[in-house]
């Protein structure tokens, strides 16, 4: 039960990060999505778990509160370690995603090696605001 707590808390998740995918468009620079990505991650990387809550996109921050976010690092990263690697492998522009409002997203998979776990898929889901930036509205370690 502990294990699923965990990783529910990881949400917005894996309705939002499943591969069941709706819709794409190859013709969408993702670039402005990935700098944002990287940036967050860089900020969970960190311990900066609250500024990563703070910098997340509403719908985020909608689906659980910072301090129940930052409890949720703690207890699902902290054991994994340190990153030791992270290879972007794929990244997917989306109109729609399961069980998330029509937007903007960009579904960013990562292989992630931490320093206890060497094989982790990190999936990272940012979504375009209305002032066209890109922020994170989801994250899902597996």
């Amino acid at each position: 039960m502990k294990r699923f707590e965990r990783m529910a808390a990881m949400i917005l998740g894996a309705a939002l990060l499943s591969a069941a995918v709706v819709a794409a468009d190859d013709e969408v620079d993702t670039g402005p999505a990935l700098k944002a990505t990287q940036a967050w991650l860089a900020q969970v990387d960190a311990g900066k778990y609250g500024q990563s809550w703070d910098d997340a996109a509403a719908l985020f921050q909608g689906a659980m509160p910072k301090d129940k976010w930052e409890r949720s690092l703690v207890s699902v990263r902290t054991p994994l370690g340190s990153v030791v690697a992270r290879k972007m492998y794929q990244a997917k522009y989306m109109k729609e995603l399961p069980n998330a409002p029509a937007g903007e997203y960009v579904v960013i998979e990562y292989q992630t090696s931490f320093e206890n776990r060497p094989l982790s898929v990190e999936t990272v889901t940012p979504m375009r605001q209305k002032d066209g930036s890109w922020k994170v509205a989801g994250y899902y370690i597996r």
